[in-house]
């Protein structure tokens, strides 16, 4: 498969590039400081948070607006990346000390001998074929079932991560040979315009993409996630590196646990989560009563981790055995 596309990191730099938000009262402690016992008096602790700008990051800014990380004593820097396939090397090298990242990416980076921990949820897929937020788009019609994209251009917004694997997955269920897809690399804001344009004939995307790109006339050929497993699948998770979790264990543990309080609102408000969405994405209020919706839940799914293991390997991505023992202990 080649990548015909890509864009550059300072493109894509520049086209998800969020503004650092600090929130808290403190602006004197250092990002990831070992300090015993945590706060240990020593004030808000500053947390460098590798995120991506998509829908499914809504209940870090409800977390925030909600005070549940200041209740935590944390104050979140935020950072934005492409993909998880992004993130992991900043999570990995120290830069960043906590990352959102999809599964897949994880389960690769764990083969890889990376030491990585995830330490809870982040977002779920639905479940629901017809509300989905996780789909496969095109504008073709002659394309009107995943075994059509054998031979095709198909966009995802990093290689060898979750977008063009799932949609390999996919294309095989339905019987087509994903050896043959050329998949290129772009980020989500530029997907439909390529589609229209005829630079690919489909592109993995999620919200609020989806929703816009609906608007252009393109439309969900499928929703992967629910192509090839009966598993309700976690997409992401929130993960760190073994050394932040040992040397910063009460850090984790405050962070997690205004992460699952953040969960737990979003998925119970969703009339908060739409109303959140404008204040970091650059879409309008009416467009966030639109889009589809995730699921949010606090449990790590196991089961989930094991699909993408499996997948990986049909994918030729991992570089050795996954220890998922080791990637999904707890942090003590």
């Amino acid at each position: 498969m080649t990548n015909a596309w890509t864009v550059g990191r300072s493109a894509a730099a520049a086209v998800l590039a969020l503004p650092v938000l600090l929130m808290g009262c403190s602006s004197g402690s250092e990002s990831g400081s070992g300090e015993e016992g945590g706060d240990g008096g020593q004030g808000p602790q500053t947390v460098a948070l590798g995120i991506i700008p998509i829908i499914d990051v809504a209940p870090v800014y409800l977390g925030i607006e909600q005070g549940f990380f200041e209740e935590q004593q944390i104050e979140l820097d935020l950072s934005a990346g492409q993909g998880g396939a992004a993130i992991v090397p900043g999570v990995a090298s120290g830069s960043i000390d906590i990352g959102f990242g999809n599964n897949l990416s994880l389960v690769v980076a764990a083969s890889s001998g990376l030491p990585l921990q995830v330490i809870c949820s982040a977002v779920d897929s639905t479940g629901d074929p017809a509300v989905d937020p996780f789909t496969i788009v095109t504008a073709d019609p002659a394309i009107t079932r995943p075994a059509d994209l054998a031979g095709k251009t198909v966009a995802t917004n990093t290689i060898n991560a979750i977008g063009d694997s799932v949609v390999s997955a996919s294309v095989r269920a339905d019987g087509g040979d994903p050896d043959t897809i050329n998949f290129v690399e772009l980020p989500f804001p530029n997907m439909a315009a390529a589609v229209l344009a005829g630079d690919v004939d489909a592109a993995w995307l999620v919200e609020p993409f989806v929703t816009l790109a609906a608007q252009q006339g393109i439309r969900v050929l499928t929703t992967p996630l629910n192509d090839f497993t009966d598993v309700q699948i976690e997409v992401s998770t929130y993960f760190t590196s073994t050394q932040f979790a040992t040397e910063n264990a009460d850090v984790v543990e405050r962070f997690t646990t205004a992460m699952e309080q953040s969960l737990t609102f979003a998925q119970e408000n969703p009339d908060a989560v739409r109303a959140v969405l404008p204040t970091y994405l650059d879409i309008t209020p009416e467009l966030a009563a639109q889009v589809r919706l995730p699921e949010w839940n606090t449990e790590v799914s196991e089961e989930t981790f094991e699909v993408f293991t499996d997948l990986a390997e049909a994918q030729g991505l991992l570089d050795g055995e996954v220890d998922l023992d080791s990637l999904l202990a707890p942090v003590r």
